[in-house]
């Protein structure tokens, strides 16, 4: 499994340096849609400012999908509490019938 994760993680290292190298000349990135005076301009490398967008949107979409499987953990927790619930029920009972069971034998 490591070797799996090497295998994996050292090409990937690889393109990136190889992308960074490639895209080192600055751009400027502006955070003021309508053009105004509210927000100055930022001077970054290409790379840097790709990475940060694709960063971002890693984060963005993994925020997405644990809100949209909010439902879902919370039906799994009902579930596990219902099961718990009814397994202690069941060893009452259980233990309300084993002397009734004893007279019998």
């Amino acid at each position: 499994m490591r070797l799996l994760k090497y295998l994996i993680l050292a090409p990937a290292a690889a393109l990136i340096l190889v992308f960074a190298f490639a895209n080192r000349e600055p751009v400027t990135i502006y955070f003021d849609p309508i053009g105004g005076h509210g927000l100055d301009p930022v001077q970054a490398p290409e790379y840097a400012a790709l990475l940060l967008a694709m960063a971002l949107g890693v984060v963005a979409g993994s925020a997405a999908t644990w809100i949209g499987q909010g439902p879902r953990r919370r039906a799994a927790r009902q579930a596990e509490a219902e099961a718990a619930r009814l397994r202690q029920e069941l060893q009452a009972a259980r233990l309300a019938a084993a002397p009734a069971l004893a007279k019998q034998v």
